[in-house]
């Protein structure tokens, strides 16, 4: 799915939505940003290492919380991996 779509889809879901905060929405973009570094993979892989400078987060444990709201949602799917050696995966497209 093109990226503007994304966005576009998530805002407008996001506005209606009380859960979602700054951190989040911070969270979101950051994924679509790592996205589009690594070729507009769905689903993509990353570390924590790498996110956290993107959505401008000092603490990982945000992160992994941030990112379980947005999966528990429904605006992305969230496969966790417990490897250290392995990313974990995003699925954008898959949401809502």
């Amino acid at each position: 799915m093109e990226k503007e779509k994304l966005i576009n889809n998530f805002f407008a879901a996001a506005e209606q939505d009380c859960r979602i905060a700054p951190v989040h929405i911070s969270l979101y973009v950051a994924l679509l940003q790592w996205c589009a570094k690594n070729g507009n993979a769905d689903p993509v892989s990353f570390y924590a290492r790498d996110i956290m400078p993107l959505a401008k987060f000092s603490s990982s444990t945000t992160l992994h919380k941030c990112i379980r709201d947005l999966d528990k949602f429904g605006y992305i799917k969230y496969v966790p991996s417990y490897n250290p050696f392995l990313g974990s995966l995003v699925y954008l497209s898959e949401a809502k």
